[in-house]
């Protein structure tokens, strides 16, 4: 067996920058990982259609971090797209974030400037100083009716849990503009990579440093590896403790049934995304991905999303009594040595992908406050 310095537990977004970082400094990394693949829910090939799509979802990546941008170019060369989603609401379509368009078009109103549209969210929301859940949130920045058309069966969907059940910090990160911008993201820098998110960590990873070890539970070999510098763990914080905290309530997460279907036309929806906030239909949304990169192709692949409570975690469901769970996991991480939990999961806390990128980022050079920086490619 190799000497290991440095063993890694996932290949998704903070196994792979840690791996790439520490075998840039000379260290020996074996990531393992469950999959059969890498690049962790981030994930892309291109189907039977010949249409790159993600297996997981859609990703878009998008920041305000200047390092993070710098850094993820290395390993890939960008194209530039601002996402834009769109919404089948009641019999219209309009965009998201609510912006002064989908104001107009829902209540036949007339807004035409940032000024009305103020006026129009302060005369209908419902103020609340500290919003204690999630509801309180959405009321505070929109009001009743938009909560009720936009977000409340949606996010029943998506968590199922509505609104009131939910941390407030679930909803509140949810823009709304002032203006007729209907772009999903207002960050500096949006974009996504060239030839799709599995080549660019196919270049984080191909280092002489790295070995992978694919379709491998840890908790089936981790008895193997010993003598390693440091553990880094990015899978679900409860299993890492058998669960030891879970004998009466369990620690949620939602996972997502994506349905996927070739449609025999040149495009199936106008947009690339289009939610679906009401109660019509079962799924959250649809995504087309033969809109992402301008891809040609005679079919075109839609995919339904069902958010479910059975399936591979995706995402931590944050509410007083999952973080009370979660408190007396976090406790016992804090006393093991040399062992660091990474990512959502690990930390059952919700990250944009360039969080992603930047905690991992941040995670070594705080360890490792001497190391240069190199890369691998």
């Amino acid at each position: 067996m190799k000497h290991i310095d440095i063993l890694i537990i996932g290949a998704g977004i903070s196994g792979a920058v840690l791996a790439e970082r520490y075998a840039s400094i000379g260290k020996k990394v074996l990531i393992i990982e469950k999959r059969n693949h890498i690049a962790g829910n981030c994930y892309d090939y291109t189907d039977d259609n010949g249409i790159l799509v993600s297996k997981y979802g859609a990703h878009l990546f998008h920041t305000n971090e200047e390092q993070v941008w710098n850094y993820v170019n290395t390993f890939s060369d960008w194209y530039s797209w601002e996402h834009k989603v769109i919404a089948r609401v009641d019999d219209k379509t309009v965009p998201i974030p609510v912006n002064i368009t989908t104001v107009n078009k829902l209540f036949d109103a007339s807004i035409t400037n940032e000024e009305q549209m103020k006026n129009w969210l302060e005369e209908n929301r419902e103020p609340f100083e500290k919003p204690a859940n999630g509801e309180e949130a959405v009321l505070n920045r929109v009001g009743l009716v938009l909560y009720e058309k936009m977000f409340k069966h949606y996010t029943k969907k998506q968590w199922d849990k509505y609104p009131a059940e939910l941390d407030a910090s679930v909803l509140d990160r949810i823009p709304v503009r002032t203006n007729y911008d209907d772009r999903y993201f207002s960050d500096i820098f949006q974009a996504l990579p060239v030839g799709g998110y599995t080549q660019l960590f196919e270049n984080m990873l191909d280092h002489p440093n790295i070995d992978i070890l694919l379709e491998t539970d840890y908790f089936d070999v981790k008895h193997q590896y010993k003598g390693y510098e440091k553990l880094f763990y990015t899978g679900p914080v409860d299993r890492f403790f058998e669960f030891r905290h879970s004998l009466i309530e369990k620690l949620e997460y939602r996972s997502i049934n994506f349905v996927s279907e070739t449609v025999d036309a040149e495009f199936f929806q106008e947009n690339s995304v289009v939610n679906y906030p009401g109660t019509e239909v079962d799924f959250t949304r649809i995504i087309e991905y033969k809109h992402f990169g301008n891809q040609i192709s005679d079919k075109t692949t839609v995919v339904k999303e069902f958010t479910v409570d059975q399936g591979e975690p995706y995402y931590p469901v944050p509410n007083p009594k999952n973080q009370e769970i979660y408190a007396r996991y976090k406790a016992e991480a804090d006393k093991l040595t040399d062992v660091y939990f990474v990512g959502r999961l690990a930390n059952y806390k919700y990250f944009n992908m360039d969080q992603a990128f930047k905690n991992a980022l941040d995670l070594f050079h705080q360890l490792e406050k001497d190391s240069e920086f190199k890369t691998a490619v």
